[in-house]
């Protein structure tokens, strides 16, 4: 009888264990995709979102970061209100993402468009973008002084600066420029996209641009372009040699060289409206074993950028904070949208 009884004790706890263990959430029961993860890009192809979105879709697939492929998508339409208006619309759809830029800031600012950031869910910022100022490797522009001085010189809108979109971060940096040639201006000619920029300058369509370095890398690696200052309040960080004599740490801060002009991009991760919060958890974790990667930290490396990451509510206070600050400088220069009637 005893030997029974034991038996029927022990036989009692394990099933008392199986039905706690089956009460606890497990990694199965976390949520993941369940179908392709369409990655949308509010700008044009060859820029600097679309490179970084690409590149995070080969370092996902590479390591097997998830089970299911993601697909790149550009809705470069409307300064990015088409990719923006998407994200939008996927109202609790947490297999549509997007890569966002300041435009995220300037396009409903500038277009009336009926967007903001608030009606998606913010995931996680991946990091911020520089601006150089660059100029054809043929003209004799040395520094950001030479070239300054040079367009004080010429006649009013002789020089042409190439950049993306209208009303938007290379536009907005152009005016902030206007400030140190005065009473001069310079031609602004947009472009759809960051690439189409570079080569812009490499044929000698334009006078100068304000890319960003991963826009302009490898045009300067072949010696086509030069890079006159960065916009920022430092020099960068990374001195490893691009050129055979210059590092992104060698080029001068534009307030070095005389002009005080300051401005840096996001880089960040969106959903829908509505997102669960484990859904947000899921793409955090998948981002955070991306930028772990050392293909990561090489992309970071070539393309100078400031590796500041945030999420949750200090990510929701530097959009609030920054979305306030594009809007001063819109209305500065005149790039506000009329209010709706």
């Amino acid at each position: 009888m005893r030997s029974l009884t034991t038996k029927h004790r022990t036989l009692l706890t394990v099933a008392g264990l199986l039905t706690t263990v089956a009460a606890l959430p497990t990694a199965a029961s976390a949520w993941e995709p369940t179908r392709p993860v369409t990655f949308i890009v509010p700008a044009g192809t060859g820029g600097g979102a679309d490179q970084m979105a690409r590149f995070i879709q080969g370092v996902i697939a590479k390591n097997q970061l998830m089970a299911q492929p993601v697909v790149v998508v550009n809705k470069a339409g409307g300064a990015g209100a088409e990719g923006f208006l998407e994200v939008k619309g996927a109202k609790g759809q947490p297999h549509t993402i997007a890569i966002t830029l300041s435009n995220l800031f300037t396009t409903p600012l500038g277009t009336g468009v009926p967007f903001n950031w608030k009606d998606l869910t913010p995931v996680q910022m991946l990091a911020l973008d520089q601006f150089v100022l660059w100029v054809n490797a043929t003209t004799p522009y040395k520094t950001a002084k030479d070239y300054v001085e040079a367009v004080k010189a010429g006649d009013d809108k002789t020089f042409k600066m190439g950049g993306t979109g209208s009303k938007q971060e290379d536009q907005i940096i152009t005016v902030a420029l206007e400030k140190q040639i005065a009473p001069k201006k310079f031609t602004y000619v947009p472009y759809q996209g960051g690439g189409a920029v570079a080569t812009q300058l490499v044929g000698g369509h334009v006078n100068s641009t304000v890319n960003n370095p991963i826009e302009a890398a490898t045009h300067w690696k072949s010696g086509a372009l030069r890079p006159l200052c960065i916009f920022d309040k430092a020099r960068s960080t990374y001195t490893d040699k691009i050129t055979a004599d210059m590092s992104w740490a060698d080029i001068p801060t534009c307030q070095e060289a005389g002009v005080d002009v300051q401005y840096q991009m996001l880089r960040g991760i969106f959903m829908g409206p509505d997102a669960k919060p484990e859904e947000v958890a899921f793409y955090q974790d998948l981002f955070a074993k991306v930028m772990a990667t050392d293909d990561w930290k090489k992309f970071m490396q070539d393309g100078a950028f400031n590796q500041t990451s945030l999420k949750g509510d200090e990510f929701k206070a530097w959009l609030t904070e920054t979305e306030g600050k594009h809007k001063a400088l819109m209305e500065e220069a005149g790039f506000l949208a009329a209010p709706q009637q």
